[in-house]
């Protein structure tokens, strides 16, 4: 009985390093951003909690433009207009906090590129693209 406890115990301790480890070498960084009003900065993708998750670096530059967002291409060319950067707080100043990380929705099935759109403009202020296209699973029945 003792025995089987500590081959159950073993087992697991195993099935999470190797969780870990598997999660950690599923992340992929992003070429620089490159574009009319965004040049710096890249985006990383990973998997946390089961989820693909977009997180900016910490030398990206939010452009001084009125709208910008997250919009994701896929291989075929798709585009996906996501959340808005800048969060607006009670006092609706939409700058005072950035979505510098975000969770992708189910239906987005491959990243090629990562792009900064502005809506009010509604120009690509900046991308980044990946080596190749990254597919998206999520760990969601």
């Amino acid at each position: 009985m003792i025995r089987s406890t500590i081959k159950t115990g073993l087992l697991v301790v195993a099935a999470f390093a190797m969780t870990t480890t598997f999660a950690a070498a599923q992340s992929h960084t992003s070429s620089k951003f490159s574009g009319a009003k965004v040049n710096a900065g890249t985006v990383t993708h990973s998997i946390k909690d089961g989820k693909n998750v977009l997180t900016l670096s910490n030398d990206f530059q939010v452009p001084d433009t009125p709208d910008p967002h997250w919009q994701i291409v896929d291989s075929k060319g798709n585009t996906y207009l996501l959340q808005r950067l800048g969060v607006k707080s009670l006092g609706g100043i939409a700058k005072d906090r950035i979505n510098t990380s975000i969770t992708l929705p189910a239906y987005v099935k491959d990243i090629a590129k990562v792009q900064i759109y502005c809506a009010w403009a509604e120009a690509v202020l900046g991308e980044a693209s990946f080596g190749a296209p990254l597919a998206t699973m999520t760990m969601d029945k």
